[in-house]
């Protein structure tokens, strides 16, 4: 009945196909910015070409490219490599490339393909595990091969904070009329489209962003916003259909957006050819899936596998950490197979390395201990954690990697710093709000101490806001996390001055001019007032008199004994 029910022009099929793709260099670059792409031929001439490479059917095909060509320019000099220049790079610059001289085998130029990708920056919204908030996340689709040098934050438009770290520093609520978005040091023309945060409940949140690539046409308004509702839960739920299992991506959020387009990962690697909410397995085998949202993939599923007997899916307790230096992190990984295994390893990626550059996390130092309890749960404790264990950990049952980087979890290590808005020399009678800045969100409940002159001043917040600021909140702030390590950052000197004698005496001529306005005004008022009844009172005399004499010239009878 099940059967005759399924509505299979809503499912997608999944097959067992064995590929093999051959290795290749990749670099990933922003969209609008400009690249090179140096030739890995081995040269002899100078008579070297660029290439394209395309499918077509089961070949390879190469595609020269012009010379001078309205997007892209050859460097063409010995010295230089013949480097092929990209210039303002566009979506559908992502191709491959390869160079030879002409008269070489056109193999020679598939061996040597540089994969190029054009990403945008985006402002990923991620739920967080303290209540009701969110995170922010920097993101590009892939990862840099320039290291960002840091990144930039913008809130309403406005400068921010720039941190290595490309986590949002606080946790955040709902906020409608506040707009974030970020920017890679040295390309700040280039900024991640704003977003802001609706809402965030248990279940749901709600997101707006503007001109972006995540919003699909149908969503687009004519200013071109479009809202969308994320669940902030995944699971795969599965239905056994006489020999074949439907999977299915259920959300936890009853009003998620009906045209939700989904993401399926078939043993850690994307399956690209599905994008509905079901898929239908033939054959199933012991095989992990999971599934996220499409544009949302921060908020992955849990790992499940159709066959748990040698089920190797690994899933995390937390995906992402954020440390403060010099403190210890438990990094729990939860394991379904009841099965013995002999190889348990801890995987590591540095934070926008590629997918492939992993290796063990090991270290002789006594700082890393693995505990393994008879839960099926594997933890990493890293005591004492430095910056540069900022990485993605991966954990795996076997003594071989297939895919670190999916999933993992993300640790940021982090110091403290204050930071001083609008800058660290005021005036006083402004508003001066430090902040004891992380690079990355601490939960709600953290405490801080902040100290004056290495005095504490009794403020356990995050933001100490001086209004108005005096000369008497001059000094030397710091302040510190109210942990077991005590982490403090270092001093940061405020500087108040003093409203300038002129500048008061300004004020107060300005304050006495305005309360004169009123009275002057009237004056003058009353004097045009004046003015005018008198020029109408001789108007209206200059009119009489020439009727008075018309009448004596009348009446006057002339004397006849004169005549």
């Amino acid at each position: 009945m099940l059967f005759a029910q399924t509505q299979w022009t809503l499912m997608c099929f999944l097959l067992h196909i064995t590929a093999v793709i051959g290795l290749q260099s990749r670099i990933c670059a922003l969209k609008s910015s400009s690249v090179d792409l140096p030739c890995s031929a081995q040269h002899a001439t100078s008579n070297i070409s660029w290439y394209t490479v395309h499918t077509k059917g089961s070949n390879n095909v190469l595609t020269e490219l012009s010379a001078d060509g309205n997007n892209g320019t050859y460097s063409m000099a010995k010295d230089n490599n013949f480097t092929l220049t990209i210039k303002v790079l566009r979506e559908r610059d992502a191709k491959s490339y390869c160079c030879k001289e002409s008269t070489e085998n056109p193999q020679s130029c598939l061996n040597n393909q540089t994969e190029l990708h054009v990403s945008e920056l985006q402002v990923k919204v991620i739920p967080a595990t303290e209540g009701q908030t969110v995170t922010l996340m920097c993101s590009s689709s892939c990862p840099l091969t320039e290291k960002p040098a840091a990144y930039i934050w913008y809130k309403n438009r406005e400068f921010l904070y720039e941190d290595w770290s490309p986590w949002y520093q606080e946790l955040l609520s709902s906020e409608e009329a506040v707009t974030y978005s970020c920017a890679v040091k040295g390309y700040e023309d280039l900024r991640a489209p704003e977003v802001s945060v609706d809402s965030v409940t248990k279940t749901c949140f709600s997101v707006t962003y503007t001109e972006s690539s995540m919003c699909s046409q149908k969503l687009k308004s004519k200013d071109q916003f479009c809202s969308i509702t994320y669940p902030t839960d995944l699971h795969v739920q599965m239905t056994l259909v006489r020999s074949f299992v439907i999977l299915t991506c259920n959300t936890s959020c009853p009003v998620a957006d009906a045209h939700t387009a989904y993401k399926w990962y078939w043993n850690r690697k994307l399956y690209s050819d599905c994008e509905r909410q079901d898929i239908t397995i033939f054959k199933p085998k012991a095989d992990i899936f999971s599934c996220a949202v499409k544009s949302n993939e921060d908020v992955l599923s849990h790992e499940s596998c159709i066959n748990n007997t040698k089920c190797m899916a690994v899933n995390y307790v937390s995906r992402r950490i954020c440390a403060l230096e010099g403190s210890s992190v438990n990094i729990t990984s939860q394991y379904l197979s009841h099965s013995v295994y002999k190889y348990k390893s801890w995987y590591k990626v540095k934070l926008g390395g590629e997918e492939d550059d992993c290796e063990v996390f090991e270290e002789a130092t006594g700082r890393v201990k693995y505990y393994d309890s008879m839960k099926n749960e594997h933890t990493l404790r890293i005591n004492d954690v430095k910056r540069n264990d900022s990485a993605e950990y991966s954990f795996r049952l076997a003594n071989y990697i297939d895919h670190c980087n999916l999933p993992g979890v993300m640790l940021v290590v982090t110091g403290v710093k204050v930071t001083v808005t609008p800058s660290a020399v005021v005036t006083e009678g402004q508003r001066v709000t430090l902040t004891c800045s992380t690079s990355c969100p601490l939960t709600d409940n953290t405490n801080y101490i902040w100290y004056l002159n290495s005095q504490p001043v009794g403020h356990q917040t995050k933001h100490l806001i001086l209004d108005p600021v005096s000369r008497e909140n001059e000094g030397n702030y710091s302040c510190a996390v109210n942990s077991p390590q005590n982490i403090s950052s270092a001093e940061k000197a405020l500087t108040v001055k003093a409203l300038e004698k002129t500048v008061a005496g300004l004020n107060i001529l300005k304050i006495t001019l305005f309360s004169l306005i009123p009275a002057v005004v009237f004056l003058l008022y009353m004097k045009t007032r004046k003015k005018k009844t008198v020029t109408a009172t001789a108007e209206q005399s200059d009119r009489e008199q020439p009727g008075q004499g018309d009448q004596l010239y009348e009446c006057v009878e002339l004397n006849p004994a004169a005549q």
